[in-house]
């Protein structure tokens, strides 16, 4: 995995904790509130720790009651493949 993925990573799960906060939900009680996704998952998230799939994304962000836009916003996607 390249730097700036790890760096994106970071970032995303930096915005997804925050919004969570934001809507006074503790991460056991939000990771559990569909049940589709649990703690320790969400915790690696919040993390950066995971490459999480654009559909737990979309279900994160629907969770949120935001758009997956507001997650990704202001994120890196200048990629080198030359560095693979």
């Amino acid at each position: 995995m390249q730097q700036v993925d790890k760096e994106n990573l970071k970032k995303l799960g930096k915005r997804i904790k925050q919004a969570r906060i934001v809507k006074s939900k503790s991460l056991n009680k939000f990771a559990l509130q569909n049940g589709f996704i649990t703690p320790a998952t969400l915790s690696r998230i919040e993390n950066g720790l995971v490459d999480l799939k654009f559909s737990t994304l979309l279900k994160i962000s629907h969770m949120l009651k935001i758009q997956p836009s507001q997650l990704i916003k202001n994120i890196d996607f200048n990629y080198n493949f030359d560095d693979e």
